[in-house]
């Protein structure tokens, strides 16, 4: 109940899905957070369920100007900010030939500016308030490519190298920077969208929320306090190999003759 008693996380993103996860569990450890979304009525009432360890922003995370106002509340608030959770992320599909600039700009801007941006607007602070930690939720998509899903993808490769400049940057600082990488996450952003084509992986299932926030704890808590520039794949084992075909029923070659 105690392993994030003195942690103050700033978490974009958190107003639902795993976001709130997030939130949740940072709380339930002994931590206090300022959740960062565009969705006030969520996230305000996610802030009222979790009492008085949790602050509501609204935090657009393509501007500059919200993510400082978010980083001066929780200083101003809780005394201190010693993690960021860059969470916030957006999806889209789109042949490529089809897939519009915009769309590109669009999710880009969202998922890779916007993680840029919460970094450089809440080093100071987590300088100061050191030892910290910056958590970067990116994907399975940062680690292998996925047909149809160009903006996301290269976005999620962005944010994991992002992750190693930083971290070789910060931590003679006491700033420690380390990405996640989940894969299928049964949250609202995927709803309406068919993603069985990419499998359930190893365990044949998605993920819950809140097996991904278990892991956040772990890298915002002074456990991995000797983990840092690291990418940490939590997928079912998607990105493991490759499924099986199924059973052999016989040895006979039934190959036509060449």
């Amino acid at each position: 109940m105690d392993r994030l008693a003195t942690k103050v996380a700033l978490i974009s993103g958190g107003a639902r899905g795993m976001g709130a996860a997030h939130a949740r569990a940072i709380v339930a450890e002994g931590g206090r957070v300022v959740i960062g979304d565009v969705r006030d009525e969520e996230g305000e009432h996610l802030a009222r369920e979790l009492g008085p360890t949790a602050l509501y922003a609204h935090l657009d995370v393509t501007s500059a100007e919200a993510w400082e106002a978010a980083v001066a509340l929780a200083e101003r608030e809780f005394g201190s900010l010693s993690a960021l959770v860059n969470n916030a992320g957006i999806t889209n599909f789109g042949a490529i030939g089809k897939y519009s600039e915009q769309d590109w700009e669009t999710v880009l801007r969202i998922n890779l500016t916007g993680c840029f941006l919460g970094i450089t607007a809440a080093l100071p602070a987590l300088k100061r308030a050191t030892p910290s930690s910056i958590v970067n939720i990116s994907s399975t998509a940062g680690l292998q490519g996925s047909a149809e899903l160009h903006g996301y993808t290269a976005a999620k490769w962005g944010v994991r190298g992002l992750t190693k400049s930083v971290a070789m940057e910060v931590g003679v600082d006491g700033v420690r920077v380390n990405s996640v990488h989940p894969g299928v996450v049964h949250t609202p952003m995927i709803s309406g969208y068919d993603v069985s084509a990419l499998g359930g992986g190893a365990l044949g299932r998605g993920a819950e929320p809140e097996e991904i926030s278990a892991l956040v704890v772990y890298l915002v808590s002074d456990e991995s306090s000797f983990v840092t520039g690291a990418e940490f794949v939590i997928d079912g084992g998607m990105t493991a190999g490759t499924p099986a075909f199924g059973p052999v029923k016989d040895h006979q070659d039934t190959r036509p003759n060449r």
